[in-house]
């Protein structure tokens, strides 16, 4: 974010969609509207954020993963033949 051109009051958005639009498409950077000298909003274009949005929720899938492999090394969980089983008897999974 370039501060310098990223920053802009809503009402400049206002007068200058189709330019905004326009800048936003071109550097692929979202940019700030203030309403009376403070941050309100976060525009970007379609793309930018679908990429943005990607990236999100492949760390959150990443995240998910690591937790629960050290849930399973600390020994949490139910052993994968119970829980398929479909008896619902939950017992802490066996350490090695």
């Amino acid at each position: 974010m370039d501060i310098t051109r990223d920053i802009r009051p809503l009402t400049e958005f206002k007068r200058n969609t189709a330019r905004f639009m326009t800048h936003l498409k071109k550097t692929g950077r979202p940019s700030v509207l203030t309403v009376n000298g403070k941050p309100a909003l976060v525009v970007m274009d379609a793309e930018t954020w679908q990429e943005v949005n990607d990236r999100f929720e492949h760390a959150r899938a990443g995240a998910g993963f690591r937790d629960g492999l050290d849930r399973a090394r600390g020994g949490l969980g139910v052993e994968a033949t119970t829980f398929f089983d479909g008896t619902g008897a939950a017992r802490p999974a066996r350490k090695s």
